[in-house]
């Protein structure tokens, strides 16, 4: 189960002051049998860039979308909890991705049933435990602090330790080259 995400959002009240205008746990979140242990929190998104500020609705209401909306950009948290191999090894990678909206952007026949590929830049930063970001062919440990830029290419996330690892991301739509 993931760690609740309190979210602020701050705007301007109706005499032009700075203010919160949004202060509570984040309630746009996607917890499903088809990846036990990892929960995704939708802290905001815009739907165009440049962004349009003085938002006062929640953008992030409705169902939880893998990829950002066209020409814009999601913040989230993903907490990916310690695998359990034998239950990976069951597990149906495009039906999981399939419900966030997402089950062509698996790869077929991969190491790992969660590689995926997503038509976005990712900014993303390790914020608590460590995890393995596997690629087509390598992998690379990353523990708190550090950060990547995904560029579009194929990749999955393995927690092969003991504790829960909280990932921050900013995924920006992108085109192919």
């Amino acid at each position: 189960m993931g760690r609740t995400i309190r979210r602020v959002v701050t705007g301007h009240d109706e005499n032009g002051v700075s203010t919160v205008i949004m202060d509570g746990p984040a309630a746009c979140i996607l917890q499903r049998p088809n990846r036990p242990g990892v929960t995704l929190t939708n802290l905001w998104q815009v739907d165009q860039a440049p962004a349009v500020m003085e938002r006062h609705d929640d953008p992030v209401v409705g169902p939880l979308i893998l990829h950002p909306p066209r020409n814009g950009s999601v913040f989230r948290i993903v907490q990916f909890d310690p695998e359990d191999p034998g239950q990976l090894a069951s597990l149906d990678g495009r039906a999981a991705f399939a419900e966030m909206g997402a089950g062509a952007s698996v790869v077929e026949g991969a190491r790992h049933p969660f590689m995926h590929r997503t038509d976005s830049v990712d900014y993303a930063v390790i914020l608590t435990g460590e995890i393995y970001m596997l690629m087509d062919a390598d992998e690379f440990l990353l523990k708190a602090g550090d950060t990547v830029v995904q560029q579009g290419t194929n990749h999955a996330w393995s927690n092969r330790g003991t504790e829960p690892c909280q990932i921050a991301f900013i995924l920006v739509d992108a085109l192919k080259p």
